[in-house]
């Protein structure tokens, strides 16, 4: 019996291409979970999401779910504990987005560092003077930026994408500091110190840990607090990492420089709320790995995922 494969959002044909030679797949467009649960899914032999929730209630729905497949790295918006109960398994694509990620966090840090948001407003809206140099004009401003090549980057995680960052950091120069709980020997260049002091010492902090119950808030007041007062933060993680109205309330107090943030809870985000509008916050649309490249090594890693456990006998799962 072909196995029937449903898709709550498009992939890459790469990926669609290799799941389409082994099954009947199904676009649902449809990623809310009671939609799914009260029709597609009761026939699926196998789920694809991006980044939308797998709940109990639509693996309980799906009868003959056999694999879900996640296109992305995190796994906190599915209920893994209901899939371990009805022995679903759960396959993503870690590491498959790790270069381009760590690409863009690179550039968030440029991008705050040199003021940049703020540098192409001004120029937009006619700000600066005729009569002046616009590099003299760019200094009276105050929109001077700083370089990264001799400042410190702390890495809260240490998995492909932290090293993917590290590896470009130390090329442009800085000193790499390094934090993770599940890391002993660190990668080449990078220092493992306790969390206390990466945030004490940084110039950039870089988020790259999963949101767990331990790591929910690990960004609140206290570890801000503890932060240089010029420092840049970056969150490629996930919303609730880090406090947001505590982050807000730093910017304000002049205890950060800049936050970069790509993650939100809900998403999209409440178009007025206040990080989407703060002039020293570069808030991007969950999009760092949205590059060809990594788009196609998601739907090429999720799609083999799938298809092992669909083409494993019964029982014999890899």
């Amino acid at each position: 019996m072909t196995p029937r494969i449903l898709l709550t959002e498009p992939i890459a044909a790469a990926g669609l291409d290799l799941l389409r030679a082994v099954g009947d797949v199904h676009l649902a467009h449809v990623t809310d979970p009671v939609a799914l649960a009260a029709g597609p899914l009761a026939t699926a032999d196998a789920l694809v999401v991006r980044s939308s929730p797998v709940t109990a209630g639509m693996l309980e729905s799906a009868r003959r779910l056999r694999v879900v497949g996640r296109h992305g790295a995190g796994l906190d918006g599915i209920d893994l504990v209901a899939a371990e109960r009805l022995g679903v398994p759960v396959v993503s694509t870690p590491g498959a987005n790790a270069e381009s990620v760590a690409e863009f966090v690179v550039l968030a840090a440029l991008t705050l560092a040199r003021q940049l948001p703020a540098a192409v407003t001004s120029l937009a809206r006619g700000d600066f003077p005729t009569g002046r140099s616009l590099p003299g004009a760019v200094v009276a401003a105050g929109l001077t930026g700083t370089m990264l090549a001799g400042r410190t980057l702390g890495l809260v995680g240490l998995g492909a994408i932290g090293r993917g960052v590290a590896v470009r950091a130390r090329a442009l120069g800085m000193t790499v500091l390094g934090y993770d709980v599940a890391v002993t020997a660190p990668p080449e260049g990078v220092r493992l110190v306790g969390l206390t002091d990466l945030l004490r010492e940084a110039d950039v902090v870089s988020l790259h840990v999963p949101q767990t119950a331990q790591t929910t808030g690990l960004v609140g007041a206290a570890a801000l607090a503890g932060m240089r007062p010029d420092a840049i933060l970056v969150n490629t993680a996930r919303a609730g990492v880090v406090d947001h109205p505590a982050v807000l309330a730093a910017l304000d107090s002049g205890r950060l420089r800049g936050y970069a943030v790509d993650v939100f809870a809900p998403e999209p985000p409440d178009p007025d709320d206040p990080l989407l509008h703060h002039p020293r916050v570069l808030a991007t649309p969950h999009m760092a790995a949205m590059t060809h490249d990594a788009l196609d090594a998601m739907a090429v890693a999720v799609a083999r995922g799938v298809i092992a456990h669909l083409q494993a006998p019964e029982g014999n799962e890899p």
